[in-house]
Formats: structure tokens, sequence, C-alpha cells
């Protein structure tokens, strides 16, 4: 409930949970830090499962690490290393975030949101890892930033159409999600290098040279 008495309708929370779970694919501490802000300065009012976004702690780490992201997802190289590592933390995270936007009243929904929310984050993770795979093949370092901008807009946007437009970012989310396969698809040759590299960097041999 915010200042004004309002709450979250259920498209809203629909759209909250999956927006969260779609968006910590992309760009975790970004959905974190965003959510929290808009809760703290009160432009929407969170669910209960997701007050602690709004504790001052919280906003200053995710905020660091939104900062520390935001660079190194532009350094070829380094950016695959990071998305590497969030390999393990982006999915869970995005279940751990859908779950609480919709499991205050039901430990069900809770699951099924958690199911949902990670199974959005791994299609998002899957999709960017591929993609930079296909891009970091051209040696000039132009490309890669500018696809790490779109990201980042991409991101905000669809946090920002979950709260104003839900029935539209649902649109907007199902158009995501076929291009999203449609682009493995594609890039099965690159999807197969990201598998076999994000397997080598946990068995602590280096990524491949075309991974980065």
């Amino acid at each position: 409930m915010d200042a004004l008495g309002h709450v979250l309708d259920t498209p809203h929370l629909l759209a909250l949970a999956a927006a969260l779970g779609w968006a910590s694919g992309f760009r975790l501490y970004a959905a974190v830090f965003l959510t929290g802000l808009a809760g703290w300065l009160g432009w929407v009012p969170l669910p209960p499962g997701l007050h602690i976004l709004q504790h001052p702690g919280v906003l200053i780490a995710s905020g660091f690490m939104l900062f520390a992201e935001f660079f190194a997802d532009k350094i070829p190289l380094v950016d695959t290393v990071w998305d590497a590592v969030h390999t393990v933390i982006r999915i869970p995270a995005g279940a751990a975030l859908a779950a609480g936007a919709l499991g205050a009243d039901s430990q069900a929904m809770g699951w099924i949101a958690a199911i949902l929310g990670g199974s959005l984050a791994a299609t998002s993770h899957a999709a960017k890892m591929t993609t930079r795979a296909a891009v970091n093949t051209s040696p000039e370092p132009f490309s890669n930033v500018a696809v790490s901008l779109g990201e980042d807009g991409l991101v905000v946007f669809m946090l920002w159409l979950s709260a104003a437009h839900p029935f539209a970012f649902g649109v907007v989310l199902l158009v995501s999600i076929v291009l999203a396969v449609i682009l493995l698809v594609v890039l099965t040759r690159f999807l197969r290098k990201v598998v076999q590299g994000v397997g080598a960097f946990f068995k602590g041999r280096p990524l491949p040279r075309e991974l980065g």
C-alpha cells in the first residue's frame, strides 16, 4: 500500500513478478536497485515480500553492484567472465524476486512464481550470453558497448512498462520470449560455445578465446 492507500492489483503483481524474473537474467542488480528505489520513493507500492528491497542497506549494496556491472558488461572478456559467474546467481535470484512479488499470501503461488521467474531469468540470461558470444567475434569493441547499452535501456523500459501498463508488458514479454528462443535456435553454435565455456570456467579452466 502506498501513501494514497493504493495497492497493486493482480495484473500489476503478475507483471512485476514476470518483469523481475526476466530482468534478472540481463541486469539483476538494476532490477533490485530500481525496484527498491521506486518503492522507497513511493512511486510503486511494493508487495510485502519485496519491502526488503527498500532498505537503505540493500539500496546501497545493489546500487554499488549496479555501478560495477554497468562497466564490467561493456569490457570484452570481462563481460564474459561476469556473465559466467552470474549464471549461478541470476537464475535463483530471479526466482526469489518473483516469489517475493507473489508469494505473500500463498505458499503455492510463491512456488509457482519462483518456477516461472527462474525460467524467465534462465531464458533471458541464455539469450544474453549467446548473443554476446556472437557479438564478441567482432574485433572492434563498439558493437559490444552498443549491445550492452541497449540491454540497459531495455531493462529500464520493461520494469517501467510492467508498473505502468501491465497488459502491454505481457504482450512485449511474450514477444521477447519468442525472440529469445529464435536467437537461441539461430545462434546454436554460439550457444554450444557458451555452455562449454561456462562448464570449463567452473572447472577452473580459462574461457575459450572466442567467448571474449
